[in-house]
C-alpha cells in the first residue's frame, strides 16, 4: 500500500554509509525530511540526481531540513559511492530485509528488486506533505522539492 499525502510517514531505522543507524522519527519536532528513494548507486541517473542534491539543493544545509536517501544497496556500496562523489548526506541501506522500507512506502519494484524514484517531503510532525513517484529511467526535478519545502515554512 502506498503512502499518500496526509498520511503519517511510516517510521523506520536504517544504517547510513558509515554504519550509523538513522531513525526517521528522530527528526520529529525538529526537522522537515526530504526522503528520496532511488534504484541503485553508481548508475547514471541516480548519480546525476544525487549530485544535483549535493550541488544545487542548499536547503540541505538548513537547520530545519534533513535529506535522507534510500536504496537497496549495501552500506559498503553506499560508502564507496559517497566517498567517490563526496556525498555528505545520509545514504541509507534498505538491503535487508530487501526493500522493506521501499515496500512500506509503495515504491518497491518487486520484479526488478529495486526502489523506483519516489520522493516524500515529511513535515516536523511526521506527516507526508508532498510526494512524487517517477519510473526508474525518469529523473526528478529538485526544484519541485524546493517548492514543497517552501510551502512548509
Amino acid at each position: 500500500m502506498a503512502v499518500e499525502v496526509g498520511d503519517r510517514a511510516p517510521d523506520f531505522e536504517l544504517k547510513d554509509q558509515h554504519g550509523t543507524p538513522v531513525r526517521l522519527s528522530g527528526f520529529r519536532g525538529a526537522k522537515n525530511v526530504v526522503l528520496v528513494f532511488y534504484p541503485l548507486a553508481f548508475s547514471g541517473v541516480c548519480t546525476s540526481e544525487l549530485c544535483a542534491m549535493r550541488d544545487d539543493f542548499p536547503e540541505v544545509n538548513r537547520d530545519d531540513v534533513e535529506l535522507l536517501t534510500v536504496s537497496v544497496d549495501s552500506t559498503f556500496t553506499h560508502r564507496a559511492w559517497s566517498d567517490a562523489e563526496h556525498f555528505e548526506f545520509p545514504l541509507l541501506s534498505d538491503f535487508w530485509p530487501h526493500g522493506a522500507v521501499a515496500t512500506e512506502y509503495g515504491v518497491f519494484d518487486a520484479e526488478r528488486g529495486i526502489a523506483t524514484r519516489g520522493t516524500f517531503v515529511i513535515d516536523k510532525d511526521g506527516v507526508v506533505r508532498w510526494k512524487v513517484v517517477h519510473p526508474v529511467p525518469q529523473a526528478r526535478d529538485i526544484a519541485d522539492y524546493q517548492k514543497a519545502l517552501a510551502e512548509l515554512d
